[in-house]
């Protein structure tokens, strides 16, 4: 069967009136598309614009200087925290050797010192210890020669009557010296 010029004219017609068509859909589709994009770049260029870049510099400066500031003294609390934990370690061991108990230990605040000149940071352990009375004594005089930068700063001893059953306690207090960088 022969199709006839007309007919070819008529179909090549409908196919450019279904591309037409289908391109003028495409087209407005993407139009809208452009539309909302450009409304939103003017929304955002508007924001931009009113944002003051001088006052949010200055507070990054800030906030960065800030940070700064806190990480500085969070290594310095870590060394702090790390030769306490030194002089503990220290005191318990010499505590095991001596045949004594730790029964209590805590440690204050620190503070500043100088010592012959050197900004020092001061922090005070204080520790209750009990065992037999030669223990104690041992005890305390190998700390002092074990402690490095640390010094038994005070000793209370309870001592108990020959007739009583209980062992002997100590009240100490030591000093730990940290060198204060300035």
């Amino acid at each position: 069967m022969k199709i006839a010029k007309k007919s070819w004219l008529i179909i090549t017609l409908g196919f450019l009136v279904m591309a037409f068509a289908s391109l003028s859909v495409f087209h407005s589709q993407r139009a809208s598309e452009r539309e909302q994009l450009e409304a939103d770049l003017f929304l955002a260029h508007s924001r931009l614009s009113s944002l003051d870049m001088p006052t949010l510099t200055h507070q990054q400066e800030i906030l960065e200087e800030d940070l700064n500031q806190a990480y500085r003294g969070y290594e310095a609390d870590k060394e702090k925290f790390a030769e306490n934990i030194a002089v503990s370690n220290v005191v318990y061991s010499t505590a095991n050797v001596n045949s004594v108990n730790i029964t209590d230990m805590s440690s204050s605040d620190d503070s500043s010192e100088v010592i012959e000149g050197a900004p020092c940071i001061a922090l005070l352990l204080k520790a209750r210890v009990v065992g037999d009375v030669d223990d104690l004594v041992a005890f305390i005089t190998q700390l002092n020669d074990d402690l490095i930068n640390a010094v038994v700063k005070s000793v209370s001893m309870a001592i108990p009557t020959s007739n009583s059953d209980n062992t002997a306690s100590a009240d100490i207090q030591i000093v730990i010296y940290t060198y204060e960088e300035r």
